[in-house]
């Protein structure tokens, strides 16, 4: 089912719709096509179409970004991996056969001094917004499509220009630099959002963190308070005057620790909440009600278990107790390689039937990638 964004954004702040909202947040991991296809699987249900997934028409009306001023261009590139550098000077690696997404082998800032060299990265612009694609979006919106926009990571920011340690280090050694780089990037973001909101609405403000594991995040509550909550909170305040409901962040790994402290930062929406890291919608839903909306949550490596593993998954993750909205059911994150094409159809079928829904009917074009 396509829903419209007043019923979407009604199911996600809890007042209902009626209907439980089962969907495909990111789609398969690179491989497991061929996988499928070996195993008979239909063109249809390679594009996910035969799945009859739910989803909400989404625009995205722009994106917060680094705008940095280093010429890109491949130094390396062979059937196995890619090598290139970015607008931002890191050169970046990506693995073809098991990777969608590069990965930085060097970061422009090393030193406070090197923040400043660069700061410029982060200047407001009239550039950055794009009237024309405004009034265009505010015409979908009207006709029922989301609109959404998207701020740098007050921690992804800083790993950006510095890598994963350094960043977590400059939180403790050089925080004037940390207060610098997130009051900069508030700055431009809540400037951008306000040209944009000239023109046309937004729904829904995105920031993308991962900052989490397996055994726990990268950045603890007293920092997201001290550093990250001003940053948050000052763009929060400008997109809920353009109209925005939703505030989420993305970030796989176990992020129980900091919940709190996000949901004191104005975040309401948390994703893709993976159960291998000890993220149980159901007890977080029990400890918070529809304070926090969740998106995903179930685990994607029961998928490649028995059909009794899965129907046990399914029955614990979509209780009653949780419906209702405020809630998007469908899995932590990609589907994973090893995932038979028959368990995946079984789960998708039992999910369905458990939620209430119809049977699946293909509609071609349907899958809509809902990791937003």
């Amino acid at each position: 089912m396509r829903y419209h964004r007043e019923e979407y954004l009604s199911h996600m702040l809890g007042e209902g719709t009626g209907r439980e909202i089962l969907v495909e947040l990111f789609g398969p991991l690179v491989g497991l096509e061929a996988e499928w296809r070996k195993q008979g699987a239909s063109e249809d249900e390679l594009s996910l179409d035969a799945f009859d997934f739910d989803s909400v028409e989404f625009v995205w009306i722009g994106n917060a970004n680094l705008r940095g001023d280093r010429t890109p261009g491949v130094e390396y590139d062979s059937p196995e991996y890619s090598i290139h550098r970015d607008e931002l000077g890191r050169r970046m690696k990506l693995i073809k056969a098991t990777a969608t997404l590069p990965l930085p082998m060097d970061y422009p800032v090393e030193t406070a001094d090197d923040w400043q060299k660069i700061r410029h990265w982060l200047a407001d612009h009239e550039s950055r917004v794009n009237e024309e694609a405004c009034r265009a979006a505010r015409k979908r919106h009207e006709a029922g499509a989301l609109v959404g926009f998207g701020m740098l990571g007050g921690f992804d920011l800083p790993r950006k220009l510095m890598g994963e340690e350094n960043a977590c280090m400059a939180f403790i050694d050089e925080p004037e630099m940390i207060v610098e780089m997130l009051s900069a990037a508030a700055g431009m973001t809540c400037a951008v959002i306000d040209r944009i909101a000239a023109h046309c609405p937004i729904d829904y403000l995105h920031v993308h963190e991962d900052f989490a594991g397996k055994s726990g995040p990268l950045i603890g509550p007293a920092m997201i308070s001290a550093y990250m909550k001003p940053y948050y909170t000052r763009v929060w305040e400008h997109a809920r005057e353009a109209g925005a409901k939703i505030f989420s962040v993305d970030t796989d790994g176990n992020v129980n620790p900091v919940i709190d402290a996000l949901l004191d930062a104005g975040i309401n929406q948390i994703y893709p909440m993976e159960p291998a890291a000890g993220m149980d919608i159901v007890s977080l839903r029990a400890k918070y009600g529809r304070r926090l909306l969740m998106k995903g949550g179930i685990d994607k490596h029961v998928l490649r278990s028995t059909q009794e593993a899965i129907r046990a998954e399914l029955e614990y993750k979509l209780q009653p107790a949780i419906r209702g909205g405020g809630i998007v059911f469908g899995l932590d994150h990609r589907i994973p390689n090893g995932t038979p094409i028959g368990n995946y159809r079984f789960y998708v079928r039992t999910a369905r039937e458990l939620l209430g829904l119809p049977p699946a009917q293909t509609r071609k074009g349907s899958w809509r990638r809902m990791a937003f």
